[in-house]
């Protein structure tokens, strides 16, 4: 066991209790099945019942994931709306394409914007419930875990943007959120993939978290869960298992952070959040990720870099040719790259003072919108996301897109 490990009790409990638990519940615990126990896919189940065109699409990766794409169109005719270009979705951590149609069609940006013309395309990275394993690997496989957001970024991204540019013959207006703007952000540092990419809008954009202010992640940083974690060989993070709402709960024990709203406690305050649809989002939500993907994330918190994964000095030489991991360059993406950002004053992940870090850094165009009141979940999820946030994305895609209408 290791040292760090060691010197933590509150870790040597947690690693411990896990441990026992493991022994007997872990394998049956820890697989999930991907989309194929979802009967019809995200269309049936969420875009089609309110009247939408979607067809299901798969794109396959270098490496050879193959992730799920729906395409959706309004199922409304209006001759007044010319057809917009491409726009691809870009979920956060733990969340899939569903993301995007969790309410009504008026407070959904994947409904707002089909209705606005757009052609929307969704996006659902490696590892998700809408995207469909693998083409040599089971999600038993501990190699079909060995992943973090760099592999989505440099392959998933790159996948789906080829993949929808091959379909339309046009650049794409990319939305990402959380997650999605960290993808988005490390893969337009390279000039094979931002070249396909017309405008981005990054929702709650993260490329710096060494100011995160949420005390329940900093909780399990602090208490070095993925080294646990490791240590017990699991590779896949399924927030539905009992093993990790075990450690969710040891998380939140003593005080060490404020449990009674978890959402809050996660993501900071969220001002127009509808509470009361709680229950329907669990249904579809939380999706898996990796624990690499996990790692990754701490060690931006630890170390205030943004940068590709540390395998530690030895194993980076010999992946990378040098004793530190390359870093991100956010000066490398291009100056005529339009991008538009929205931040919150309350948000515990994206905090103000890393997102001005990324802004600092970034040479590209930018318009940039603050929110005092909002949080982190706000950006996907307000009520009033329309008339605070959508409306000036979408003025903001038909500023810097050629031959696109405003006259709806």
């Amino acid at each position: 066991m290791s040292t760090s490990v060691l010197q933590h009790p509150l870790l040597l409990q947690v690693a411990v209790s896990l441990f026992v638990y493991s022994a007997v519940c872990l394998p049956g615990d820890l697989i999930i099945q991907h989309s194929q126990s979802y009967d019809g896919g995200l269309c049936l189940n969420l875009v089609e019942p309110w009247g939408y065109n979607c067809v299901e699409h798969t794109t396959e990766t270098n490496d050879g994931f193959l992730l799920g794409l729906q395409r959706v169109s309004s199922g409304i005719v209006n001759s007044g709306v010319e057809k917009a270009p491409p726009v691809l979705l870009l979920h956060g951590l733990f969340m899939g394409g569903d993301a995007w149609f969790m309410d009504s069609p008026n407070q959904s940006l994947g409904f707002i914007l089909a209705d606005h013309g757009f052609d929307v395309w969704v996006g659902n990275v490696r590892g998700t419930k809408w995207s469909h394993g693998h083409s040599s690997l089971s999600d038993g496989d501990k190699e079909f875990w060995d992943w973090s957001w760099q592999e989505m970024a440099l392959y998933d991204l790159e996948a789906m943007l080829s993949y929808i540019n091959s379909k339309t013959d046009s650049k794409v207006f990319v939305v990402g959120h959380s997650q999605g703007t960290i993808m988005s952000l490390a893969a337009f540092t390279q000039p094979d993939i931002v070249n396909m990419v017309e405008a981005a809008a990054l929702l709650s954009p993260i490329s710096y978290l060494d100011h995160i202010t949420s005390k329940f992640v900093l909780n399990l940083v602090n208490m070095h869960l993925d080294e646990a974690l490791s240590l017990l060989g699991i590779h896949q993070l399924n927030l539905k298992s009992n093993i990790l709402t075990n450690i969710i709960e040891k998380a939140c024990d003593g005080g060490r952070a404020d449990c009674s709203d978890m959402l809050a406690a996660i993501t900071g305050e969220n001002c127009c959040f509808n509470s009361s649809r709680v229950d329907f989002y669990l249904e579809y939500e939380p999706h898996p990720s990796s624990l690499k993907n996990l790692k990754h994330l701490f060690q931006m918190i630890r170390k205030g870099t943004f940068a590709k994964y540390d395998y530690g000095t030895l194993k980076n030489v010999l992946q990378y040719g040098q004793t530190k991991p390359p870093a991100f360059d956010l000066s490398l993406i291009t100056e005529s790259l339009p991008i538009w950002m929205a931040y919150g004053g309350n948000d515990a992940l994206g905090d103000v003072v890393d997102v001005q870090h990324t802004l600092k850094e970034l040479r590209s165009k930018l318009e940039v919108l603050f929110l005092e009141d909002y949080g982190h979940v706000d950006f996907l999820l307000s009520t009033r996301a329309y008339e605070d946030l959508y409306d000036s994305m979408i003025s903001f895609f038909r500023s810097c897109g050629n031959g696109i209408s405003s006259s709806s």
